[in-house]
Order: C-alpha cells, then sequence, then structure tokens
C-alpha cells in the first residue's frame, strides 16, 4: 500500500481542484493533450475525491468490524475456565481433562501474556510468543473444545451460557466476527488500490497530471511570469 499519509492523499486531490480552478482562468490555457484540459480535469478531481470517499467508507468498515470482533472474543477466555471448572468436577479420565487444559490453555495464551493497550479500533501488535494466538486461531481451537464437549455425557452443565448449544451459537459469531474482519480488510485494500491508480499511475494520475499541467503553463507564460509561480506553488506529494 502506498506509504503516502491519509492526509497527504486528500491534499493531492484538494490541489488538483485549486490547479484546476486557477488555470482555467488563464486566457492563453488550451492544452495541446487532452488529459490536461479543464474539463478532463474536472473529470479527475471527481473521480478522485469519490475514491477517497470509498476509501474512507471502506476504513471504517474496517475498524468497526475489529472493534465487534475484539467485543466478540472479550467473554471468550472466561467462558473456557467456566467450561474447565465444569470438567474438573465431572469425573473424566485424567487423559480426556488434560486435552481439554491444553485446548483452553491455547486459547487463552495471548490474552494472559498480553500486557500491551491497544487503541480502540486496532489491532495488537504481532510477537513471536502471540503469533498463534490470532482471533483465527483461537476460534479453531475452541470449535476443537467444543467437538470434545459433544462426545462427553457427563457435560450437562445448568449455567445457559456454557449449555453445548449455545456454545456452539457464542463459536459461529466468533467465527463470523473474524470474517468480517477479513472481508472488510480485503474491500479496503481493493479500494485502497484504485486510489492510489488515480493519483500516482505514471502517466495518468493526479501527481504526473500535475507536473504536466505546470510544464505547460512555464511553456505559456515563462518561468518567470506570475502564472508559473502561481501554479508552481501548488504542491502535490509523490508517492515514496
Amino acid at each position: 500500500m502506498s506509504s503516502t499519509s491519509e492526509v497527504g492523499h486528500a491534499k493531492n486531490v484538494v490541489n488538483l481542484q485549486k490547479i484546476t480552478q486557477q488555470v482555467s482562468t488563464y486566457s492563453l490555457y488550451n492544452p495541446p493533450i487532452a488529459e490536461i484540459t479543464v474539463a478532463n480535469l474536472q473529470t479527475l478531481y471527481t473521480d478522485a475525491d469519490g475514491k477517497l470517499t470509498e476509501v474512507g467508507d471502506k476504513r471504517s468498515a474496517n475498524k468497526n468490524a475489529i472493534i465487534a470482533r475484539q467485543t466478540a472474543f472479550e467473554n471468550l477466555s472466561s467462558t473456557c475456565t467456566s467450561i474447565i471448572n465444569v470438567l474438573e468436577i465431572v469425573g473424566l479420565p485424567q487423559g480426556t481433562l488434560n486435552q481439554a487444559r491444553s485446548l483452553t490453555q491455547t486459547i487463552q495464551g495471548s490474552s494472559r501474556k498480553s500486557k500491551t493497550s491497544v487503541e480502540e479500533g486496532k489491532e495488537a501488535p504481532k510477537t513471536a510468543s502471540t503469533s498463534r494466538q490470532s482471533f483465527t486461531s483461537k476460534a479453531e481451537n475452541f470449535g476443537l473444545l467444543l467437538q470434545m464437549l459433544s462426545t462427553l455425557p457427563a457435560y450437562t452443565p445448568n449455567e445457559d451460557n456454557i449449555k453445548l448449544q449455545n456454545l456452539n451459537t457464542y463459536n459461529d459469531s466468533l467465527r463470523a466476527a473474524t470474517l468480517a474482519v477479513d472481508q472488510t480488510e480485503s474491500e479496503l485494500n481493493t479500494k485502497i488500490i484504485e486510489r492510489d491508480r488515480i493519483l500516482y499511475a505514471k502517466e495518468t494520475g493526479v501527481y504526473a497530471i500535475s507536473l504536466k499541467i505546470k510544464k505547460y503553463v512555464k511553456s505559456l507564460y515563462g518561468a518567470n511570469s506570475p502564472e508559473y509561480t502561481t501554479v508552481s506553488a501548488i504542491e502535490f506529494t509523490k508517492r515514496k
């Protein structure tokens, strides 16, 4: 993805409108190439501004999905603890109990180790010790734990939140929340690619077009002219 800041992208679009308005007042401005005519610049601005809006919408959707996923997973650790507490008193073979404990420890691992506060709407930083503690991994391991519970006739809790049927519903919500993040991230990435193509394509992007406009105005009025000085002062950021 582009390393240019979001502010930089927006500034490029705003300045495209500014330079278009400026050259539209120049009586000699009649470029020999269609891509820098005032009409085409106005269309380019509309397209670029629309793409910024689309990126913003998809970014918001992704952030909302991340927050929703964090909320969905908040009770997973305590739910697993409650399940283990029941299993420990129903007389299971030690090997079965150990297997359930192992799955629970895998699910709970990152939440117990993580001490770093995470800004709302952002992902927790990834480290080697938590690499397997992704949300997808947690949901998968929770699913395995539920499969085990389904084979244990002794698992008959009275608490609604840890009854097997409700646990399966909860696991479905975890998977759906994770899928929503993946989906919205994919959509965001696509819109970023489309935005960057409009802004930074080698010959037809906003940045490239701005250079052509300035060169044409310079050829019309001269390097020391106020017309060229005015448009040359309108800055556009190149993608790094």
